[in-house]
């Protein structure tokens, strides 16, 4: 169960990071999000909002994988370097262009990789396993099979076989496919919209340079790049004080603007950090959560205005990008029709090169630097605070140290979830 007290600054207690992230699953549904049709080029990184199904044969016709000779397997069998057998050369295919003739008894033809394969043949020998005698025989120095060589009809993807399940974040592989199969264009679900505001009379662009007691603008550049790597459009609102009358109206123009909005800067409880505060003004229901049994990312603040994702992320880049994959891009998949639940997550076993502690009851993101070691990975965590993104630049992935325990001993093998 949630714990619903207050901490002397009236915060609610923390909440376990999967609770957090469910709390706000639940409340979003089973989201049916707007669909558009788009040429096929245009379709990268979008997400397929229906099932596509192999309208024909891929190939439609046989297909050779090699350079060499199209034969009928069975003249083939037994020959070896010592007892080669002999086939006369009754053609040859060009690319192109269909064959001409049919592979009989003791005869093939040439072909090259991707020629179609010619009637009565059902296989390929390799150039480099034959011995040209003349022009018109050749010798087999190796026997094949029935298929050695050739891709069939229909064996890379059959006509009416599922080629795409609706879901389908379109990756240029899948693109391939469907323009192997003449498809020009495709249904997908519309791109999720984020506002993106950056907060406090502190922050400057970070094409400035900041004057005494002002910082560089990273998370907007940062952030940004985490949303565009999951397939959503950013909207920038710029830099906004942290003063009510500021920062008010332009989280309400951002949440009637986009499907989803996040700040960063105002996730701490303190006189001047409005973000609590704020999302309680949004149309109902608010907050879902604020605080999360996490490091770093603790201060996070999880609500919704209507239907709309609203997130306070903490101010310090490492926690918001942090909260930005536990939190923030579940929900962008949620509202984008993507399905997520059964695809494996890039990770490498490692061994942790050093022990680490943490505090029971609490989920540590530690990051670390993976190092060769013969035949296997050492994870050397990458040791900062929060507030310090050379950390994150510097480590090539993460592990997690659940609530349950209190550290990991040196040369534990751990799973480290690679960073993209």
């Amino acid at each position: 169960m949630t714990d619903t007290t207050r901490d002397m600054l009236g915060r609610s207690g923390l909440i376990p990071v999967d609770e957090a992230r469910q709390v706000l699953l639940d409340c979003l549904g089973s989201h049916i999000p707007d669909q558009e049709t788009v040429p096929l080029d245009q379709a990268l990184d979008r997400v397929l909002a229906a099932p596509i199904f192999a309208p024909e044969d891929l190939p439609a016709h046989a297909r050779s994988t090699m350079d060499g000779f199209a034969v009928r397997a069975a003249d083939t069998f037994g020959a070896s370097e010592s007892m080669p057998g002999y086939l006369q050369i009754a053609g040859e295919i060009s690319m192109g262009e269909a064959p001409d003739g049919r592979v009989t008894e003791g005869t093939c033809h040439r072909i090259p990789t991707g020629g179609l394969l010619p009637d009565g043949a059902d296989a390929v020998v390799m150039l480099e396993h034959t011995v040209p005698v003349d022009d018109t025989m050749v010798e087999i120095v190796k026997g094949v099979g029935p298929g050695v060589n050739i891709l069939g009809r229909g064996e890379d993807i059959a006509h009416g076989q599922l080629a795409l399940p609706a879901g389908q974040l379109l990756r240029p592989q899948d693109l391939g496919l469907l323009a192997g199969l003449g498809i020009d264009a495709v249904t997908v679900t519309r791109t999720v919209s984020v506002g993106i505001i950056s907060t406090g009379d502190e922050i400057v662009p970070f094409t400035e340079t900041p004057a005494p007691g002002k910082i560089r603008d990273i998370n907007k550049i940062a952030l940004g790049g985490q949303v565009r790597r999951v397939g959503a459009a950013v909207v920038d609102y710029g830099i906004v004080s942290d003063r009510w009358e500021v920062f008010m109206p332009v989280l309400r123009q951002a949440v009637a603007d986009n499907d989803l909005v996040l700040f960063s800067g105002g996730s701490s409880v303190g006189m001047r950090d409005l973000g609590e505060q704020a999302i309680a003004e949004l149309h109902p229901p608010g907050i879902l959560v604020h605080g999360v049994a996490l490091k770093p990312g603790k201060p996070v603040i999880i609500g919704l205005s209507g239907m709309k994702p609203v997130f306070g992320l903490p101010g310090h880049p490492v926690s918001a990008m942090v909260c930005f994959d536990l939190f923030v891009r579940p929900a962008i998949d949620r509202l984008a029709g993507r399905v997520t639940d059964q695809l494996p997550e890039a990770t490498i076993i490692a061994r942790l090169d050093r022990n680490i502690n943490s505090a029971a009851g609490r989920r540590d993101i530690v990051r670390v630097r993976l190092i060769r070691e013969d035949h296997s990975w050492a994870a050397e965590p990458v040791l900062g605070k929060s507030g310090a993104i050379s950390s994150l630049a510097r480590a090539h992935g993460y592990f997690i140290i659940p609530e349950s325990s209190q550290g990991i001993s040196q040369d534990t093998l751990i799973t480290v979830h690679l960073y993209s």
